[in-house]
C-alpha cells in the first residue's frame, strides 16, 4: 500500500465520525493516455493494472476529506473530445490530466485546455492540473509545463498544477488537499 493510500485511509477513518459532507461535481479531462482513469482508480484505491482506453465515460463517487466527489472521467480520444462540453454544466472543479512525458502533445493538450477554460459553463471554475507520469525519466517538471500552458494568464479562477504519478500515488494526495483547502472550505 503506497503512502498516499495510507494517508487517504487515515483521513477517511477520521472522517467517519463526521456527518456533514460536501458533494462536488468534478469533471476529469485530458488527452487520451494522460492517465485519467489510473488517477481516478488510484483515488478510489482500486486496482490499476487492468485499465483500457475509456470509451465514453466512467462516473465514480470517491469519499475524501469528508467530501463526496462525483467524478466524471471522460475519454480523451480525439473523436470524443467534441462531447466534453456536454458534461460541463454545474461543474465545481475541473481536473485536467497531462502526460508530462509526452512532449510531442504539449501543444495539443494546451489548446484543448485553453478551449475548456473559455467555455461558458466553466467560467470561474477552479482547475487542478495533474502533471502526471512524473515517475518517468523523460517527464517535464510541473513548473515547465505551467509555463508552457501560460497558466499565469488565468486570472479569473483558482488554479493549481500538481506533479504526480498516478501509478505510485505520489502527489495525488497533495492535489486532493488543494481541493479540500480551496474549494470545499468555500462551499461550507
Amino acid at each position: 500500500m503506497g503512502e498516499a493510500t495510507k494517508g487517504l485511509l487515515s483521513v477517511l477513518q477520521k472522517l467517519k465520525g463526521t456527518t456533514e459532507s460536501v458533494e462536488l461535481r468534478i469533471v476529469l479531462l485530458g488527452l487520451d493516455n494522460a492517465g485519467k482513469t489510473t488517477l481516478l482508480k488510484s483515488l478510489a484505491s482500486e486496482d490499476i493494472n487492468t485499465i483500457t482506453p475509456t470509451q465514453g465515460f466512467n462516473i465514480k463517487s470517491v469519499a475524501s476529506h469528508g467530501m463526496k466527489l462525483n467524478v466524471w472521467d471522460i475519454g480523451g480520444q480525439r473523436k470524443i473530445r467534441p462531447f466534453w462540453k456536454k458534461y460541463l454544466e454545474n461543474t465545481d472543479l475541473l481536473i485536467y490530466v497531462i502526460d508530462s512525458a509526452d512532449k510531442k502533445r504539449f501543444e495539443e493538450t494546451g489548446l484543448e485546455l485553453e478551449e475548456l477554460i473559455d467555455e461558458e459553463n466553466l467560467k470561474g471554475v477552479p482547475v487542478l492540473i495533474f502533471a502526471n507520469k512524473q515517475d518517468l525519466a523523460t517527464a517535464s517538471p510541473a513548473s515547465e509545463i505551467a509555463e508552457g500552458l501560460n497558466l499565469h494568464t488565468y486570472r479569473d479562477r483558482q488554479w493549481q498544477i500538481q506533479a504526480c504519478s498516478a501509478v505510485s500515488g505520489e502527489g495525488v494526495q497533495d492535489g486532493m488537499n488543494w481541493i479540500c483547502n480551496n474549494i470545499v472550505n468555500k462551499k461550507k
